[in-house]
């Protein structure tokens, strides 16, 4: 199966967040993903989703500092009463908009901390927030992150992803092809070997991450992979228009 959301934080930035959803919706889009919805109170995000018939179907856990270029939450010791207060809020938001699923970062490895504590940090978070998210019947995924874009990133390779669901059998990955295809992973044998653990798909190509058709991934065969087979989830549009968002849609049609 193979259905497409729109990643607002990264679409459609032509214009204001709240002007995104109707921009969304005009290019054929049933479903959107945010990472950090929080600048927008939840009245006003389901009256968006509401008008435009739109599904919210992923957001983050807050990250702290993560994305000012700071180590981040879920894998940082020390930090575990801020990440139980972001897995907290990101739940709320969730269950008030019926989001399937969250994804937790992990952050960066702290200098002077091992790499072993840091993991254990982040298991231990992962397990409080999926326990606390099931509750309420909402998915936890996590993602690899390159190490290029942001360096230290604790978790970076499928091997790390896959680590993270063996130790926690509630947790799938988030599956962003982009990341991993920068970390040198090859993306169709990935997606393979390991559907049954994926629960959210992203996509960008590489170099770049610009739509598909600026870099050298081939998402034809991904996309026709995805469509015969038994994946039930999203696979979420991620990437950093090359132009104006409406020009770099052609994938859409395909």
């Amino acid at each position: 199966m193979l259905k497409f959301s729109a990643n607002l934080s990264l679409l459609f930035t032509e214009m204001p967040l709240p002007e995104r959803f109707a921009a969304a919706r005009a290019a054929g889009f049933s479903a959107v993903e945010i990472q950090f919805p929080y600048e927008l109170e939840i009245p006003v995000l389901k009256s968006l989703l509401q008008e435009n018939a739109l599904e919210l179907v992923l957001i983050n856990v807050p990250a702290g500092d993560l994305m000012l270029g700071g180590d981040g939450l879920a894998c940082v010791p020390g930090m575990e009463k801020e990440f139980k207060a972001a897995a907290l809020k990101a739940g709320e938001y969730a269950e008030a908009l019926d989001v399937p699923r969250i994804n937790v970062l992990a952050g960066r490895q702290p200098h002077g901390i091992s790499r072993d504590e840091c993991m254990a940090t982040l298991l231990d978070n992962l397990d409080h927030a999926s326990h606390h998210f099931r509750k309420a019947g909402i998915g936890t995924v996590a993602e690899a992150i390159n190490i290029f874009d942001m360096p230290h990133f604790l978790i970076h390779s499928l091997a790390h992803m896959q680590h993270l669901c063996e130790h926690n059998s509630h947790l799938k990955m988030q599956f962003d092809c982009y990341h991993l295809s920068r970390m040198g992973e090859d993306i169709m044998e990935a997606l393979r070997n390991n559907l049954p653990l994926i629960g959210h798909i992203q996509f960008a190509d590489n170099p770049g991450r610009h739509e598909p058709g600026t870099g050298h991934i081939d998402y034809a065969p991904v996309f026709s992979l995805l469509r015969e087979s038994d994946y039930a989830g999203w696979t979420g549009a991620e990437y950093r228009p090359s132009g104006k968002t409406e020009d770099s849609l052609a994938w859409l049609c395909k």
